[in-house]
């Protein structure tokens, strides 16, 4: 007989780590931690970044690339130097350049003789999808800032509209996590991308173009501070909703098949990873169908906020829907269909581990049945634990010595033309 008492019926720390491994594996434990890209251009190390990445091109391309390389560069840039080009959203405007030109090098070289198959538009920047609204801003934004950065009027007014677009953007994007339940892990990356280019923009105004008020950027960063407090614990919250977890040999309860959206694959059993049902949608809409809409109906959006702003957004505020909103409805008629292999050997019945929709696997993982809430909120630490959100929260909570420097940062960048 199976003692079920809630404080006896506890899962050992080996069940734990290997349904935790087997999510690993599976590639299905979230990551909502920023881009490395952006913490190291975003940073008191930008332009030793930038030079490092500039090296290392003239040292990996041929010399006939390299010139190739070269000239398009400076044709990109009007010449040879680039004011602030050394330091924040600058510097991490002519990385993505150099990624850019080195690759259409590269893809002309590979395609003499024959069509070409090299795709010029990625369908993700800094980990989230250029589709979505916050990708596509920050796409649009950075590609057109090498160009018009000598320019101090230009550049001014380029980075006050896109200041605004984000802005907006960001605070709608908030308050669809918060209250309309459209928390999932991705929308947690797209808002702390969006939000840590967003404050970047907000110096560079300040001390560079002069163009907000002293205190802008600092008063941004506070607002994000408190911003993402809120949202860890709304994520947080949002996973214990969603990880549900069915022991191998017995049979899955309606949370975890509605969850799954009852679409699991199963495999062969002589493998412990028996299904992978990942990803988001399929984001295969090029940039160019998607932009301009989206600008347009941003740049309309955006005088709809102007008159009645909150000095900060972020803090807690009225519900605009109750908690028993249909979000879960919704999540589940997102759910991919898996198709595939049905066997398992004669007898047997695979688990089920369910982490957020869309991101599940089948595993052979025994345990006593009533072990699996407490698996459940095991994994959740676990998850949470694996995310590196202290290095989130030091993006918005550096010291007042490190936010200082990066005030004073103003190095310029220069290269020697051909």
């Amino acid at each position: 007989m199976i003692v079920t008492g809630s404080s006896l019926c506890l899962p050992s720390p080996a069940t734990v780590q290997e349904l935790f491994s087997v999510a690993r594996d599976a590639s299905i434990i979230p990551d909502i931690s920023l881009d490395p890209i952006l913490t190291s251009f975003l940073s008191l190390d930008s332009s030793e970044a930038l030079q490092h990445q500039y090296t290392f091109l003239e040292r990996s391309l041929r010399e006939e690339q390299w010139r190739t390389f070269s000239l398009s560069l400076t044709a990109h840039l009007g010449g040879s130097r680039v004011t602030y080009g050394g330091v924040g959203v600058i510097a991490l405007a002519l990385s993505m350049l150099f990624d850019v030109l080195a690759q259409q090098v590269n893809a002309q070289e590979s395609n003499v003789g024959g069509p070409s198959t090299h795709s010029t538009q990625a369908q993700k920047i800094f980990g989230i999808n250029m589709s979505s609204r916050i990708g596509w801003i920050i796409y649009s934004f950075l590609q057109q800032i090498p160009a018009i950065a000598n320019n101090q009027e230009k550049i001014a007014e380029t980075t006050e509209l896109y200041d605004n677009l984000l802005k907006h953007e960001l605070l709608d994007h908030f308050e669809r996590m918060i209250t309309k339940k459209r928390m999932s892990s991705e929308s947690m990356q797209q808002w702390l991308t969006g939000s840590a280019v967003h404050l970047h923009m907000r110096i560079h105004q300040q001390v560079r173009l002069h163009s907000v008020p002293s205190g802008s950027a600092e008063s941004l960063r506070l607002s994000y501070k408190t911003g993402l407090f809120r949202l860890v614990q709304s994520y947080t919250a949002y996973l214990r909703r969603n990880i549900h977890e069915t022991e191998a040999g017995g049979s899955p309860g309606p949370q975890a098949e509605a969850a799954s959206g009852r679409s699991q694959t199963t495999a062969n059993t002589s493998s412990k990873i028996k299904v992978t049902c990942l990803g988001g949608k399929n984001s295969s809409e090029s940039l160019d169908n998607v932009g301009p809409s989206i600008l347009n109906d941003m740049l309309n959006d955006t005088t709809r906020h102007n008159s009645n702003e909150s000095s900060d957004p972020f803090l807690p505020h009225a519900t605009k829907e109750s908690e028993g909103s249909t979000a879960g409805t919704a999540a589940r008629k997102t759910v991919n269909n898996c198709n595939g292999d049905s066997r398992h050997e004669e007898g047997s019945r695979l688990g089920l581990l369910v982490v957020e929709p869309q991101r599940n696997v089948s595993h052979n993982v025994h345990h006593h049945p009533c072990e699996s809430p407490a698996i459940e909120q095991a994994l959740v630490t676990r998850i949470i634990a694996a995310q590196d959100l202290q290095r989130n929260r030091y993006f918005f909570l550096n010291s007042e010595r490190v936010y200082r420097s990066l005030l004073r940062q103003k190095k310029d960048f220069a290269f020697n033309s051909l």
